[in-house]
């Protein structure tokens, strides 16, 4: 599978989490990141090709997310993965950085992401006065608790439907492509056999106990 068609693949479905190698998702990871942090985007390796390493340099310039959406999918990121005993939330795992990457790479993204911050900011100011980021965590939920279960949601709140869809969508893939994530479900990688020598049953049947 080509580099990023992994995560093309996982975004349009979390059930696609499933279906494709931790190794997989970890190696593709490493490579978004590597390209995210490298002072030289331009270097090739991690199964880049001199093409894909260029791409990522010209996006690596680019930043489409203002200060104030990145701070929203921060917050709304940990709301659908907190924090817990076992791992971090959505936003320490790199879930904000994520979307920003992949919206980026793939622009079609671009406008269901911004007009659903643009949705949640006015209906925060619709109930609260302020924007999302500014109300308290009890009056997040009360949006969230609408637009999170569609089956239950009134027409009017479509769009925040919508938006939450692809928010939790991307926040699953975001998260559980991470090497956080991976660990979170339990994932311990390939590992060498241990031989513990022949079978003492076998060796006494012949002879050699």
């Amino acid at each position: 599978m080509k580099r990023r068609d992994t995560l093309k693949a996982i975004t349009l479905s979390s059930f696609g989490i499933a279906a494709v190698n931790p190794q997989e998702l970890l190696a593709e990871r490493r490579e978004m990141e590597l390209a995210m942090a490298a002072e030289d985007p331009k270097v090739v390796g991690f199964g880049r090709t001199e093409e894909e390493a260029a791409y990522d340099a010209r996006l690596m310039k680019e930043k489409y997310f203002t200060d104030a959406e990145l701070a929203t999918l921060a917050v709304l990121s940990d709301i659908i993965i907190p924090a817990d005993k076992n791992s971090g939330s959505a936003s320490q795992s790199g879930v904000p950085q994520f979307i920003e990457f992949m919206v980026k790479d793939q622009p079609n993204w671009q406008t269901p992401f911004r007009g659903g911050l643009a949705w949640l900011d006015q209906e925060s100011r619709k109930r609260f006065g302020k924007i999302f980021t500014a109300i308290t965590a009890d009056q997040r939920l009360k949006i969230v608790d609408d637009i999170a279960y569609p089956e239950l949601a009134k027409p009017e709140m479509s769009q925040g439907v919508a938006f939450f869809n692809t928010m939790r969508n991307f926040t699953a893939t975001g998260f559980f492509s991470s090497e956080m994530g991976i660990k979170d479900i339990g994932y311990m990688g390939n590992r060498p056999n241990v031989w513990d020598g022949v079978p003492a049953d076998v060796l006494k049947k012949y002879g050699f106990s």
